[in-house]
């Protein structure tokens, strides 16, 4: 039984990993809480699906461009400085955010700028916080770190949209806003007291561009992460409906902010669930195999959240998700970790970084665009569908993913 529920190590032995998990908690509860904020504050101005999957599109290429320059100054400067500087300037932009919602009369477009600069920040934190665990934790223990990770990340996920739905009703857009800038400021000061991460890169002397442009050279050659990285894309972009939460809780349902909170915290509460017995994850011997199994069985709970018109089993299905997503996303980022060099470690996190968050926003703008053309339910169900789908392409395009095997080197490496 010991194999089967998560491994504390990590955080009980390594002060490092200890000091940003801690802080790292403190700072997703305050993100869930912006999340939520921007979306509803959208909506709510516009009464429009399509505009609040704009406003998640908008931020695309902010967050994108962070990211891939987060990961060219990652591997070149120290990684645990990088990360503070920007954690505080983060907490300047929710403030942003908070004055802008305090006015009478705020601006939308005011809004969805200091949101793209916030994704765009966090865009650029994202992959130096990552390539920072292999350093602190070592090797053998990354699946007990990636799993305390999921487990930190979805709990963040359940209590900032939770409080996020409970403060709308009773308080002020612009709190939430305020509270997710204290986040960030607790956040910073726990990496002051990390050891700083030693700079491993060869090209110091390369052009910010070239560096960029050589991390994407080694992608282009590891078929491996190639597959990692567009199984979750396809995750994300067909089936994660997050941008039709509003119209469901307010339409669908004829519910309130309250219910708008429960359905963004649903899948953590699933991911919560199933990051306590990650235990298990580390002795899968077809991790890839597995991987396109817990897709699909995202994609199949979607579908049936965009059929039944039920408070208590969209909430399930969305729990479900959840769940699967903890084992393809623990599973995904040890094969990737464990297949690439320490050169381009901080880069190749910045692309997965791109994806994972860049592929929410897109599914947001589709998700939106369907719905606005069909309906709601119609959006949902054909982005679940098309997901299970996009799994069994994949096998037929990088067939490694899914014949990977425990300990295996990408081949074309």
């Amino acid at each position: 039984m010991a194999k089967l529920f998560l491994d504390l190590g990590p955080v009980r032995d390594n002060r490092n990993f200890r000091l940003l998990y801690i802080g790292q908690f403190f700072s997703l509860v305050g993100s869930n809480l912006t999340l939520v904020a921007v979306p509803y504050q959208v909506y709510l101005d516009t009464h429009s699906s399509l505009w609040v999957g704009l406003a998640s599109l908008i931020q695309l290429p902010f967050l994108i461009c962070g990211a891939l320059a987060g990961g060219a100054y990652g591997d070149r400067f120290d990684k645990r400085a990088l990360f503070g500087y920007s954690t505080l300037v983060m907490a300047l932009t929710s403030t942003g955010l908070a004055l802008n919602a305090s006015r009478h009369q705020h601006s939308l477009w005011l809004l969805l700028t200091l949101a793209a600069l916030w994704a765009g920040v966090g865009g650029f934190s994202g992959p130096l916080r990552s390539a920072a665990i292999p350093y602190y934790v070592g090797q053998d223990k990354l699946p007990a770190a990636y799993g305390l990770m999921q487990l930190s990340i979805n709990i963040g996920t359940i209590a900032g949209p939770a409080l996020a739905g409970f403060l709308l009703s009773v308080s002020s857009v612009a709190n939430l806003y305020y509270l997710d800038a204290i986040t960030f400021v607790i956040l910073a000061i726990a990496t002051l007291f990390m050891t700083p991460i030693a700079v491993t890169t060869n090209d110091s002397a390369t052009g910010l561009f070239r560096s960029i442009a050589n991390g994407f050279g080694y992608i282009r050659h590891h078929r491996l992460a190639q597959a990692i990285y567009v199984v979750d894309l396809n995750a994300n972009f067909f089936g994660l409906p997050r941008a039709l939460f509003p119209a469901v809780a307010l339409g669908l349902y004829h519910a309130g902010p309250q219910v708008l909170g429960l359905l963004y915290s649903a899948p953590g509460v699933g991911a919560v669930l199933m990051a306590l017995v990650t235990g298990w994850l580390q002795h899968v011997k077809r991790p890839g195999r597995l991987i396109a199994f817990a897709v699909m069985g995202w994609g199949f709970a979607m579908a049936l959240f965009g059929l039944v018109h039920t408070v208590w089993f969209g909430l399930l299905c969305l729990a479900i998700a959840g769940a699967m997503d903890v084992i393809s996303t623990v599973l995904r980022n040890v094969l990737l970790q464990g297949a690439i060099t320490d050169e381009f470690r901080t880069r190749v996190s910045a692309i997965q970084m791109a994806v994972v968050t860049g592929g929410p926003r897109l599914g947001d703008a589709e998700s939106g665009i369907v719905a606005s053309l069909f309906t709601t339910e119609i959006s949902i169900v054909s982005g679940g569908l098309a997901c299970i789908a996009g799994v069994f392409a994949l096998s037929k395009w990088r067939p490694e993913l899914w014949r990977q095997t425990k300990g295996q080197k990408d081949p074309a490496v």
